[in-house]
């Protein structure tokens, strides 16, 4: 997983036809070496994506627009990629904090992408019943926030790309110890390669600041719609972790 590897296409040989906008799909994935997502490596190291969202490319410019179209008009399926051109596709390799403003969206499209992580502001996309990131190859994990979508029933994900799949078994990254208080960590500039995120604000179980009662990060796995996905919790105290699901 490095800057210098040569982008590749991803082809889509499973017959899925919800690609939303496939003769502009030539954007080119960047290439993804996390571990082989085509045969079983249960020695592999893995580890995050390490990249960071350049907030001043145009395709992030507008994804915003996009999104603030979206909460401004009410819709209720949001496919934000097919606006964009294949060169600003490739730009984006997160969601914007701004779509937890997307409380009327019952579908999310994102078809194909470059993204590497997901923020934690889907919790508050309420409505969504449907989610669709299938082919983002490079989409390894989600948020533990995601389960506060009680309404999603439908996702379609490619499983074999997850952490930990039962297909391949990858391992999932290490994270690092339980700190019990976050006053050496400056929760808006994180390091990505080890916590998985650039910026970390409230606890994934209450909802409190995460600087109330430090950072404890774990892996759980659980059924989210029609998938058993990865999410990665980051919570404010070992009392957030113990009331975790138990699995």
């Amino acid at each position: 997983m490095t800057d210098a590897e040569e982008p590749k296409l991803y082809v889509n040989r499973s017959g899925d036809t919800s690609d939303p906008a496939p003769e502009r799909r030539g954007s080119r994935q960047d290439a993804c070496s996390c571990f082989d997502q085509s045969r079983p490596r249960p020695r592999a190291r893995v580890g995050f994506h390490t990249e960071r969202q350049d907030t001043s490319a145009p395709g992030w410019q507008h994804l915003l627009e996009l999104v603030d179209e979206a909460a401004a008009d009410g819709r209720e399926e949001f496919r934000p990629l097919t606006e964009l051109s294949p060169e600003e596709r490739r730009q984006v390799i997160t969601l914007p904090p701004s779509i937890a403003r997307l409380t009327a969206v019952k579908h999310l499209v994102l078809y194909g992408s470059n993204l590497v992580r997901i923020p934690p502001e889907i919790g508050s996309m309420t409505s969504l019943e449907e989610f669709t990131p299938y082919t983002s190859y490079r989409l390894h994990w989600f948020p533990y926030e995601i389960t506060r979508c009680r309404k999603l029933t439908r996702s379609t994900v490619s499983t074999r790309a997850l952490f930990g799949n039962e297909k391949l078994r990858p391992p999932f990254p290490r994270l690092q110890p339980a700190q019990g208080s976050v006053t050496d960590l400056d929760p808006e500039n994180l390091d990505p390669r080890r916590r998985g995120v650039t910026a970390i604000h409230r606890c994934s179980v209450c909802n409190h600041p995460i600087a109330q009662g430090g950072l404890h990060q774990v892996w759980i796995s659980l059924r989210v719609a029609t998938d058993v996905l990865p999410l990665l919790v980051s919570a404010c105290s070992s009392a957030c972790v113990a009331d975790l699901p138990t699995v």
